[in-house]
C-alpha cells in the first residue's frame, strides 16, 4: 500500500507544480525539506522551496507540465526512498513541444498522523545500476552538460 499512497502524493504534487499552485505544493513537503534545484545547488525549507518553484516556472515560461513514470519504492520504518523517471513537458524557444526525461529520487518521511511528506526532492540523479549511460548511436538521448543525470530530449510537434 505504501507504493500506491506515495504515487498518489507524487501525482498530486505534480498537478500542483503544473498548475503553479505553489502554496498547495508546500503541503507535500516537510518543514525542513531540501530541493535540489540543479546539480550543486539545493535549497532547504518551505519558503525557499516555494521561491525555487516560482523561478522554475519562470524558466519554463509558465509552460511546464510534470508527470512521472513507473516508480521503485524502498521503505524502511517511517522513511521511503522513491526512484522514478520524471517527464517535464514544455515548449522550447522555437515553439516546439519538448519533453525532458530525468531520473528522480525522493525521500519521504511518514508524519505522526500517517501523512507522507517529502524531505528530499532530487530530479538530478544518476544511478548507473538503474540507468546505464547512453550509447553513442542513440542520438535521441544525451547527457546534459552539468545536468548530473541523463535526459532525453525529444522534440514533438510545434506547439500552437
Amino acid at each position: 500500500m505504501t507504493s500506491q499512497a506515495l504515487q498518489t502524493v507524487i501525482e498530486a504534487a505534480d498537478r500542483a507544480i503544473s498548475a503553479e499552485d505553489f502554496d498547495g505544493l508546500m503541503a507535500f513537503y516537510a518543514e525542513d525539506a531540501t530541493l535540489v534545484v540543479q546539480p550543486g545547488m539545493a535549497v532547504t525549507g518551505k519558503a525557499r522551496i516555494r521561491k525555487a518553484f516560482v523561478a522554475i516556472a519562470d524558466h519554463f515560461n509558465h509552460r511546464l507540465t510534470v508527470r512521472q513514470g513507473p516508480m521503485q519504492v524502498i521503505e524502511g520504518g517511517d522513511t521511503a526512498l522513491v526512484v522514478m523517471k520524471t517527464f517535464l513537458d514544455t515548449v522550447d524557444s522555437d515553439g516546439w513541444d519538448l519533453t525532458l526525461v530525468r531520473r528522480a529520487s525522493y525521500v519521504f518521511k511518514r508524519s505522526d498522523d500517517g501523512e507522507w511528506l517529502c524531505t528530499v526532492d532530487n530530479s538530478y540523479v544518476r544511478i548507473c545500476w538503474i540507468l546505464p549511460p547512453p550509447r553513442q548511436e542513440n542520438r535521441s538521448e544525451a547527457d546534459v552538460p552539468g545536468g548530473g543525470g541523463r535526459m532525453a530530449l525529444c522534440k514533438g510537434r510545434r506547439a500552437s
